[in-house]
C-alpha cells in the first residue's frame, strides 16, 4: 500500500510539473483548490496532498498560510537552496568532488569581484578577516569564512553563482572538514590564505585574486584526498 502511494504521489508531481512546463500555472500563480486540481488531473485528493508537500521542499510550490498554495518564482537560485541537504551529508570522495566543482567556479568569481567590490565591500571584508581572528570555536571560524567568501561573490551580481557556491560548501560540511584536521593549523593557513585573497582584491587584480582563491580551495581538497588515502578503511567505505 505505502508503494502504491509512492507511485501516486510522483504521479501527481509529474502532473503538476507538466503544468508548470506547459505554462498552464504560471510562476506566482495561485493553484486551483484541492478537490478541482485533484479532478482535473485524475488524482486521490490524498497523493495531490503529498505531491504538494514534496514540491514544497523542492520550493517549486509555496504555501501561503489562509490563502493556499502558489507556484514559486521559479528562479534557479531559489531551488537550488534544496540541494543543500546533498552537501551537508556528503563526506568522503562526495565531499571532495564538490571542493573541485568548488574550486572550478570560485577563484573564476573572486577574479570577477576584484573590479566589482565597492570600498565598503572591501572594508568589511577586512572587518570579517579581523573578527575571525577572535573567534572561540571553530563553528564560529566557519560563520567568518562564509560571509567572507560569500561577500565576495555577490560582489558578481548572480544570485544563481552565489546559491550554487553555498550548496557546494555548505557549514556543515566547512566544521566537519576544519573539526577533522589539525583545526588550529587549518585555521591559521585559511587566515593567511584569506589575507592573500583580500590584499589582491584590494589591488584590483582580478589574475592575481582567482589564483589566491585558487590556492586557498586547493588546500582544502588536497587535505581531504590525502585523508582518503591514507585512511584505507575509510576510503573503501566510501
Amino acid at each position: 500500500q505505502r508503494g502504491t502511494l509512492v507511485a501516486l504521489t510522483d504521479e501527481a508531481i509529474d502532473k503538476i510539473k507538466a503544468m508548470i512546463l506547459a505554462g498552464e500555472l504560471a510562476p506566482g500563480s495561485r493553484l486551483p483548490k484541492e478537490e478541482v486540481l485533484a479532478g482535473q488531473l485524475g488524482l486521490s485528493r490524498n497523493s495531490l496532498r503529498e505531491a504538494v508537500r514534496a514540491l514544497t521542499a523542492m520550493r517549486i510550490l509555496i504555501t501561503r498560510q489562509g490563502d493556499g498554495t502558489y507556484v514559486s518564482s521559479l528562479e534557479p537560485h531559489l531551488l537550488l537552496e534544496s540541494l543543500s541537504f546533498a552537501a551537508d551529508v556528503s563526506q568522503g570522495h562526495t565531499a571532495l568532488q564538490l571542493l573541485q566543482v568548488r574550486r572550478l567556479l570560485e577563484p573564476q568569481a573572486t577574479g570577477l569581484a576584484a573590479s566589482l567590490l565597492k570600498q565598503e565591500d572591501l572594508r568589511e571584508l577586512r572587518n570579517i578577516l579581523n573578527r575571525s581572528r577572535t573567534v572561540a570555536t571553530v563553528e564560529e571560524f566557519v560563520a567568518h569564512d562564509i560571509a567572507f567568501h560569500l561577500r565576495i561573490v555577490e560582489a558578481v551580481g548572480n544570485p544563481v553563482l552565489s546559491m550554487l557556491l553555498q550548496v557546494l560548501s555548505t557549514r556543515t560540511q566547512r566544521v566537519r572538514i576544519v573539526r577533522g584536521s589539525q583545526t588550529r593549523h587549518a585555521m591559521n593557513n585559511a587566515h593567511e590564505d584569506h589575507e592573500q585573497i583580500l590584499s589582491a582584491l584590494q589591488s584590483r587584480d582580478a589574475l592575481l585574486a582567482a589564483a589566491a582563491a585558487t590556492v586557498h580551495i586547493t588546500a582544502v581538497e588536497q587535505w581531504l584526498a590525502t585523508s582518503l588515502t591514507d585512511d584505507p578503511i575509510r576510503a573503501i567505505d566510501d
